[in-house]
């Protein structure tokens, strides 16, 4: 009977023992996935489908003190075009809703689409480097005038960056015309440079900064506003996810705003 008794007890230490060490493995497995995702997600060109929510709330719009909430649909989808090269098709589709902003007055809608093509190599170039380049075009599919430019504008855009063990920097930036559209609405001759850092913290988190200007050169105005991100990579159910959160501090003779906050949600697609 003693002998039936250890030999019942070995075994469930053994099961339990093989049990603790599946899910110390599962785990570790899970952690070294979303450090390679969240990695992944600080490359504008990653061979990487993702859908991001990114939501900016802006506050103190002046002179009527308004408020600007502007939702961001943006998927991200990478295309093997052969064996060196992808296409990364980006697409950033604006929901916005504002109150007194524009004349005294709430407008809720969708904005311009801005759509991006990035030709890039597969693998970082010499030194590192990696880079995209290729079309912009922005399509007028504002749900109502005050919210669009009513324009339909193209031009190129580029991205280059460097992945230093945990940290990466790089800029993107595009330009865009308006070649056709409403004769009535103003002309569209803006550039826009985002230039970026990012510091991958070992659990799936990161912090990122980065400055988004965009300078209107017919006008004479730059809008600007440095953004500071946390975030982390977490799974929802059998979902891989990030979410992210962070200030936004307004700057430029073309920015009405006293601040701002982001935040979102990115669904993700790894192979």
């Amino acid at each position: 009977m003693k002998t039936a008794i250890n030999l019942y007890r070995n075994t469930l230490t053994l099961v339990l023992f093989v049990f603790t060490a599946a899910l110390f493995a599962q785990e570790e497995q899970q952690l070294s996935d979303a450090d390679a995702l969240a990695k992944q997600l600080q490359n504008p060109v990653a061979s990487l489908i993702s859908v991001p929510f990114q939501f900016n709330y802006d506050f103190g719009y002046d002179p009527l003190n308004g408020n600007r909430m502007l939702l961001n649909v943006q998927p991200v989808v990478p295309l093997g075009l052969n064996e060196d090269w992808n296409l990364i098709a980006r697409v950033i589709l604006p929901v916005i809703w504002q109150n007194d902003v524009v004349n005294n007055d709430s407008q809720f809608g969708i904005g311009d689409a801005v759509i991006s093509g990035f030709f890039s190599p597969k693998q970082p170039t010499a030194g590192g480097l990696i880079w995209g380049v290729g079309p912009v075009i922005l399509a007028p599919t504002a749900s109502q005038n005050l919210l669009g430019g009513e324009k339909f504008g193209v031009g190129p855009t580029a991205v280059a960056l460097q992945q230093a063990g945990s940290i990466t920097f790089g800029a993107l930036v595009n330009h865009i015309w308006s070649v056709a559209g409403d004769e009535d609405r103003a002309d569209i001759n803006t550039t826009f440079f985002q230039p970026f850092i990012g510091k991958n913290i070992p659990g799936g988190y990161a912090i990122s900064v980065n400055t988004e200007i965009s300078q209107d050169w017919d006008n004479s105005l730059t809008n600007g506003t440095l953004n500071i991100v946390g975030s982390k990579v977490i799974t929802l159910g059998s979902q891989m996810a990030q979410v992210f959160a962070g200030p936004r501090f307004p700057y430029g003779n073309g920015n009405r705003s006293d601040f701002g906050v982001r935040f979102g949600l990115t669904l993700l697609f790894p192979k």
